[in-house]
């Protein structure tokens, strides 16, 4: 067994345009003040990182790994998750998830999607500059539109979609194969990827390949009443990254996971800043452990009621409270026999 790596912290979330959240070197030392030891970066985000440069140049990942070194902490991973995005559209969604895209292929969804799968592929060469190990991104989705069977799905429609999508990620998946990185899909409503048969489905149609692999959030499994400690039995052999987000469903005689339409806050299922909804983390980590996860315990901050800054404190110290440090040694080491063969066969009577 391995000691879990972190506290880290996913940047999506924080980054902005002002003071600390302005710049990687700012938000470095703005995180390692909290007790982060490691950061989550997104790549879209400029004002932090230039994929395409850290995709072809090994001087500038240095540099970047610079940066943070100086604050004491490390890069973890890479994120693509809007990137990923892109890769599957379905038309009713074109307008919503535009904005995702560069604003030269804005408007033309061949285009759009041509631009992520070369950003996501860049990324799994921006991560071996950086002498990482896996990256983070989503699906994207073709079926979602059709997720409730009402009206009745015509016969073959969800393998259709399936086949596409596999389709689109199976040269993907061979490039982070070709650079040595696992392709982490955080596992998420909204994508066709949103629980483990659907991640099966696709599993199956990518020929099990060894790069196909799962961030792992219990978030998302406590919102679709998904047994989330029964899901790390299950896939721990292809979990490969750990966002540590919590989440409550607290369903009503009004409301249920659907939502009705309703605010974050207003939700009955909504996320909440970690040790304020009902996951046990005592147990998720404790799982992890158990099965040798030896990557990262990244937070992710998403919360309607608390403030960003508030989560990020109180996050850090509740990840490294929670890590566990693995024992050296059995408990009950003190009351060995020293046997050898000889003796258990004696033993055994044979």
């Amino acid at each position: 067994m391995r000691t879990i790596k972190g506290p880290a912290v996913f940047l999506a979330q924080f980054a902005g345009d002002t003071a600390p959240f302005d710049s990687l070197d700012s938000i470095c030392a703005w995180a390692a003040s909290l007790g982060f030891v490691g950061v989550q970066v997104p790549t879209w985000d400029g004002r932090l990182f230039d994929l395409v440069r850290a995709s072809e140049s090994k001087d500038y990942c240095d540099e970047i790994k610079g940066i943070a070194t100086r604050h004491g902490v490390a890069i973890t991973e890479l994120s693509t998750h809007l990137q990923g995005q892109l890769v599957a559209v379905h038309p009713a969604y074109d307008e919503a998830f535009d904005g995702f895209a560069a604003p030269a292929v804005r408007g033309d969804p061949k285009a759009r999607t041509a631009w992520a799968i070369d950003q996501v592929k860049r990324a799994a060469q921006a991560s071996r500059n950086l002498g990482l190990s896996a990256s983070v991104s989503f699906s994207g989705a073709l079926a979602w539109p059709f997720v409730y069977p009402w009206p009745q799905r015509p016969a073959g429609l969800v393998e259709t979609a399936f086949d596409e999508l596999a389709k689109r990620w199976r040269p993907i998946l061979d490039v982070y194969e070709e650079n040595g990185v696992d392709l982490c899909y955080e596992i998420h409503p909204g994508e066709d990827l949103h629980d483990g048969v659907t991640f099966e489905m696709f599993l199956e149609r990518v020929g099990n390949h060894a790069r196909c692999n799962m961030l792992y959030d219990p978030s998302h499994y406590v919102l679709q009443a998904l047994d989330y400690l029964d899901n790390i039995d299950i896939y721990h052999e292809r979990i490969k990254m750990f966002h540590v987000k919590d989440a409550e469903l607290n369903p009503t005689g009004r409301q249920g996971v659907y939502g009705g339409y309703q605010s974050w806050v207003n939700r009955a299922g909504r996320f909440r800043s970690l040790g304020d909804g009902q996951v046990d983390f005592a147990a998720v980590f404790s799982k992890l452990t158990q099965y040798d996860f030896s990557g990262w315990a990244v937070l992710e901050w998403e919360c309607a009621l608390k403030h960003p800054e508030d989560g990020a404190a109180e996050g850090a110290a509740f990840i490294k409270d929670h890590i566990i440090r693995v024992t050296e040694k059995a408990f009950d080491d003190f009351a060995g026999a020293g046997t050898d063969e000889a003796a258990n066969r004696r033993m055994l009577g044979i």
